[in-house]
């Protein structure tokens, strides 16, 4: 009876291969090039080498878990929810500026401690606002449209938001949730006269923050010129200088990078793509664009269908997600090659790190499941799910 009902409910199509396979080719490429980068500062533990290789292959194995749970589960239960998923972002929000729940590290209190694991919570919150602004737009389009009133209460939302990272502090996660959700606000309509002031005010804010700390204004004179201060602000951006440079046409080889003998700070980290770069050369680096061009074009094409066939909510989330991973790849290649200043941005699917793995991870599967969805609302889908069960019963008597 039970096997009966099963096969009677319409089966659900296979998620796009493209993006599936990209996603697994980045994500075993950061593991190999975790247990590359991270040999030297795991030695200076008591785990061994390859003590944090073997932390992030778990962390890629709950991702891959959470990817395709993710698959299964349909995008109306985030829109129906937004406004929970926005209290739950809040929340963790909160909670990491709270003593003895927040963890203080570097002088920044950005993670959780859970026992077993530390939570960054900036990662899996933002990617919960960004659910909300998008469930806000589809409920409310035609007020965010045309209301001032209207598009005051998303941004008053992302002001909270990016006001709570900022006391983390974690400037770049605030630069980029703002502009991600100014991105889906213009796409879903919003004039552009009611964002130009908004955008400007905050340009401006983000400008004058960046020079208000002292480790800030550091930050910035080694950006500018890092060989003036190669002992002091423009030690790490000279050594990821180094590492890119070494790296020639094709590399030094796999393994045999020398800035990661912890001359780069944060080599498995923030600038994985400096020991990457030394390693397989200006080829490599091609390659890693390529894959990364591959996996954002393909999320924007599926949000570009789910928007086409009506789904808006689809759409929005599929657009925000896809630049997100764009603009943090940028971001993070232009730190590394010192078009920008340093910043604590990870390289999507490569860095070290369980938190931002997870949530690229999450990411992928939300992409994943807009595409199920697409599909699922082709013309030709029911008529093959209609032969597929026929065929089942047949087998079966």
């Amino acid at each position: 009876m039970i096997g009966e009902r099963l096969r009677a409910l319409p089966k659900l199509p296979m998620p796009d291969r493209w993006l599936g396979g990209l996603t697994l080719a980045l994500l075993l490429l950061g593991l190999i090039m975790v247990a590359s980068s991270s040999v030297a500062v795991a030695e200076q533990g008591s785990g061994g080498a390859l003590a944090l290789f073997w932390r992030q292959a778990i962390y890629a194995l709950l991702g891959a878990f959470v990817a395709i749970t993710l698959t299964q589960i349909p995008l109306a239960a985030f829109e129906q929810n937004s406004m929970l998923l926005l209290g739950g972002a809040i929340l963790l929000l909160l909670l990491v500026l709270v003593p003895g729940i927040g963890v203080e590290v570097n002088n920044a209190r950005r993670w959780i401690d859970l026992g077993i694991i530390r939570l960054q919570a900036s990662e899996p919150a933002r990617l919960m606002v960004v659910l909300y602004v998008a469930g806000f737009i589809v409920r409310r389009q035609v007020e965010v449209q045309y209301q001032l009133r209207g598009l005051a209460k998303p941004l008053l939302v992302i002001a909270l938001a990016c006001l709570l990272l900022l006391l983390q502090p974690d400037f770049g996660a605030a630069v980029i949730l703002a502009a991600i959700c100014f991105l889906m606000l213009f796409l879903g309509g919003v004039r552009l006269r009611y964002l130009f002031v908004p955008v400007l005010a905050t340009v401006g804010a983000f400008a004058m923050l960046a020079v208000a700390q002292p480790y800030r204004v550091r930050r910035l004179l080694g950006f500018s010129d890092p060989w003036a201060h190669v002992e002091t602000a423009g030690w790490q951006l000279s050594q990821s200088l180094i590492a890119i440079g070494r790296g020639g046409w094709f590399g030094e080889g796999l393994g045999n990078s020398l800035q990661k003998m912890l001359y780069l700070p944060e080599q498995h980290t923030d600038f994985i793509f400096a020991i990457f770069a030394e390693e397989f050369g200006l080829f490599g680096v091609l390659v890693l664009l390529a894959l990364y061009m591959g996996l954002c074009w393909r999320g924007l094409q599926i949000s570009a269908v789910a928007e086409a066939r009506g789904a808006r909510f689809a759409g929005y989330v599929g657009y925000a997600l896809s630049y997100w991973l764009a603009f943090q790849v940028l971001v993070n290649l232009a730190v590394n090659m010192g078009l920008l200043p340093t910043k604590g941005l990870t390289l999507p699917l490569m860095s070290y790190g369980g938190s931002s793995l997870l949530t690229v991870c999450a990411m992928v599967g939300l992409l994943l499941r807009i595409d199920v969805e697409n599909r699922a609302a082709s013309p030709g889908h029911d008529a093959r799910s209609r032969r597929s069960r026929v065929g089942a019963r047949e087998v079966a008597a």
